[in-house]
């Protein structure tokens, strides 16, 4: 109590100027008790000391307190009662004044952004039945800080799984698991540039999320040109790039595959001048019309790292990837790894360990790869019907289609499907800006993400802002 009077003496000081006449100061009292109880430094209840203890306090003349006191019980700001001494009211107090808050236009904002799953249907049951048996079967050692390199387990089933679906020649020993493909990136960026490396190789059209990583990591980027026969790798030869960023089985966001040619090509670069391709497989296991196209890894095992996730299969959320790594890239990456501490849930790798073997993986994706095949044809049914002149690319595989607009017309589309509620991205938001800027205007619409309920009305609002 002793310090809030000091501190109203400190105000009364300030109030007065001084002046110590016994105007001013019963003025500068009763105008700081005021301010104090206004400012909720005294509450309602608060008992104030006695007139002299007061005075005494602040070393002023006692009938000044008296006279303060009476003024403000006159003012309703004190009350005053017989044997209970002087407290401070019980006033009511308004609630703060908030602004109210901006209107929005009615209906919940729907997104078509590529990049994500339908999230609505991953395999809860499944996956917990997994994490369950997991769990139970998890070695004690399983819950101390581990290999770097990820559970053994994982790694096995995803050396067996890996080279079944994928053609990837996985040996256990030289995967690493991350927490999804920008960390293994960000890994692989490091450990380029401490091998002396200044520049890699990039797609024309792909994500600023990689670039900005491989520049962060002290990388300058450089984009590749990109065709009908998919990014032209010729343009490697003989410059200062000795690694290459690529998404060969679907060039993202285009959605060509890299043609053998320039898939044999690339290969041959890597051999002749010692470079490194990062084979980036973010929806390899999605092929709707025709046979699936293997990793480019599994023409040379040594010249390509492989980098792939469970985020379009699962879920982005459960940070779950890896990198099957040439035997000379291993041990870099692993102590780089290491140092940076990052190593995920191990529980977690014990369950997608236990999803791939138990054949759930499977069953899960066979699921997915029909709901996402079967919005595909929906997609370009609707489009044919309702804006015939605009066409679909880059849909044998993937969750993601490439609608070609007329010229100019992009960032119309773009603005008249926000004031419709839905969120897409137009092709130019995914051009390196040193790259040569392509004739082709085009939104790029993720159809896999919506979940099930809402794709049709999804579906509903594109095609009222198709031209």
């Amino acid at each position: 109590m002793g310090e809030s009077w000091a501190t109203l003496g400190v105000d009364l000081h300030l109030e007065t100027g001084g002046d110590t006449a016994h105007g001013g100061v019963r003025k500068g009292l009763t105008d700081a008790l005021r301010e104090a109880v206004r400012g909720g430094r005294l509450t309602p209840g608060t008992r104030l000391p006695s007139s002299r203890s007061l005075a005494v306090d602040l070393g002023i003349a006692r009938n000044n307190v008296a006279d303060a006191y009476a003024d403000l019980v006159a003012e309703g700001w004190l009350t005053a009662r017989q044997g209970s001494g002087t407290r401070v009211a019980e006033r009511p107090v308004a609630p703060p004044v908030r602004p109210a808050p901006a209107r929005r236009p009615a209906g919940r904002r729907r997104r078509l952004h590529p990049g994500t799953p339908d999230l609505s249907s991953f395999p809860r049951a499944e996956w917990l039945k997994a994490a369950r048996r997991a769990l139970a079967a998890a070695p004690n050692a399983a819950l101390g800080y581990g290999d770097p390199r990820g559970r053994t387990e994982l790694r096995e089933a995803l050396a067996g799984y890996l080279a079944r679906a994928r053609g990837v020649s996985a040996d256990p020993d030289r995967i690493v698991i991350t927490s999804g493909f920008v960390h293994g990136l960000s890994i692989l960026g490091r450990v380029l540039r401490a091998r002396g490396l200044r520049e890699a190789a990039v797609e024309s059209y792909g994500l600023d999320i990689h670039w900005n990583l491989l520049h962060r990591a002290g990388l300058r980027t450089a984009p590749l040109a990109l065709d009908g026969l998919g990014t032209d790798v010729a343009g490697l030869a003989g410059g200062p790039a000795k690694a290459v960023l690529l998404t060969p089985a679907h060039q993202f966001p285009i959605g060509s595959p890299l043609h053998p040619d320039r898939r044999a090509a690339v290969v041959d670069w890597a051999r002749r001048e010692g470079g490194v391709i990062l084979e980036d497989d973010y929806d390899g296991e999605f092929r709707y019309d025709r046979q699936p196209v293997g990793a480019l890894q599994g023409l040379d095992p040594e010249h390509v790292v492989y980098l792939g996730t469970a985020s379009k299969s699962l879920a982005p959320g459960l940070r779950l990837g890896w990198m099957v790594l040439p035997s000379g890239l291993r041990d870099e990456v692993v102590g780089e790894k290491d140092a940076a501490g990052w190593s995920g849930s191990a529980l977690d790798q014990l369950t997608l360990a236990e999803f791939l073997t138990s054949g759930a993986y499977d069953r899960h994706v066979r699921g997915a790869r029909l709901r996402y095949r079967r919005r595909r044809d929906q997609l370009v049914a609707a489009l044919a019907e309702r804006s015939p002149e605009t066409r679909a690319t880059g849909i044998a595989a993937g969750l993601h289609a490439v609608l070609e607009l007329p010229p100019g017309t992009e960032q119309t589309v773009v603005q008249a499907a926000n004031w419709e509620r839905l969120a897409v991205q137009g092709l130019s938001r995914f051009r390196h800006p040193h790259a040569a800027v392509r004739r082709q205007v085009a939104l790029v619409v993720g159809y896999g993400t919506p979940a099930e309920h809402a794709w049709a009305g999804a579906l509903e609002a594109l095609c009222r802002v198709l031209p």
